[in-house]
């Protein structure tokens, strides 16, 4: 298996250089990010799936947006921490299941939701990142709105993420890598079934 947590410490240090960056690194050591899954059951819900994600959400940006001349810290903090609001965000379950071969119930793990730290989203990602160093406007807007239709503010009837996107590049080129990395690079990556998130 690829070693996702060399990998996404190797892109951070190459690009994000700004003060307290090193802070942050340090404290996502002593959270769940490095091993956590991206979500419960649709896209990486499995071992090490929220770094994998990370690192897709990250590669999308770089691949399918990135030209000469932009500012690549930028793209490497919306890209690796856009989903640090789910460090320490799931804890694993079991629940029974028949077995279709032998007929019998049997144990099996899934992941749910324990939010630690009901703050949002998006929202979260930014207050987290934030205690460690300071986001530019860009970021913190795409950061926040990463979500896009799917954010739970827009689902409850908020427009702003139109006005983040028509004033933020930064946020619809985020956006659109999230779709790509969960839609297109991680078909298959979920080893349970099971949740909502």
């Amino acid at each position: 298996m690829e070693d996702y947590h060399q990998q996404f410490i190797e892109i951070y240090n190459a690009n994000i250089t700004r003060p307290g960056a090193d802070r942050l690194l340090n404290w996502l050591e002593t959270t769940d990010f490095f091993t956590a899954p991206a979500s419960t059951r649709f896209h990486g819900a499995c071992r090490c799936g929220l770094v994998m994600h990370s690192i897709n959400v990250y590669q999308a940006m770089t691949q399918h947006f990135f030209t000469e001349g932009e500012n690549a810290e930028s793209y490497a903090i919306c890209g690796l921490l856009h989903d640090l609001c789910k460090a320490n965000f799931y804890k694993v379950g079991t629940r029974n299941v028949k077995n279709d071969e032998t007929g019998q119930w049997e144990k099996v793990p899934f992941y749910q939701v324990a939010d630690q730290l009901p703050y949002g989203h998006g929202e979260k990602s930014v207050y987290l990142i934030e205690h460690f160093m300071r986001l530019k406007t860009a970021e913190a807007i795409a950061i926040r709105w990463h979500m896009g239709g799917f954010d739970d503010a827009v689902r409850g009837g908020s427009f702003a993420v139109s006005d983040a996107f028509n004033t933020y590049p930064l946020a619809v080129k985020l956006h659109t890598a999230d779709l790509i990395a969960t839609y297109l690079m991680e078909q298959g990556t979920s080893s349970v079934e099971n949740g909502h998130r």
